[in-house]
């Protein structure tokens, strides 16, 4: 397990999100360091490099995956997948079924 869900939620459009914290070392974050928000586990994956950053939230059946990174005040939902070397960044909604892998939008 890389990072768990913390007891801090947020309402965001309906929906119960958890701060998620950081459980080892993994590309440029640290032990203990405090990420984003998600839904469940399902919109994270546990292995790779992935994260959620800053205030950024993944919600519906949305999934974070491979070496991407979600920042800023980014929001991915509905049935999105975030994977390769993808950065989201800035004040950007990705939902619906999109797909995007090794690409940056911000």
């Amino acid at each position: 397990m890389k990072y768990k869900l913390t007891d801090e939620t947020i309402e965001h459009n309906g929906r119960r999100l958890y701060r998620i914290q950081a459980l080892k070392d993994f590309s440029n974050v640290k032990a203990g360091d405090l990420g984003g928000w998600v839904e469940s586990e399902g919109n994270l994956n546990q292995e790779g490099n992935c994260w959620v950053f800053d205030e950024a939230r993944i919600s519906d059946n949305a999934w974070v995956f491979d070496d991407a990174q979600v920042f800023d005040i980014a929001w991915v939902h509905d049935t999105a997948q975030i994977s390769g070397t993808t950065w989201i960044t800035g004040r950007v909604w990705v939902g619906g079924r999109a797909e995007i892998k090794n690409g940056f939008v911000g």
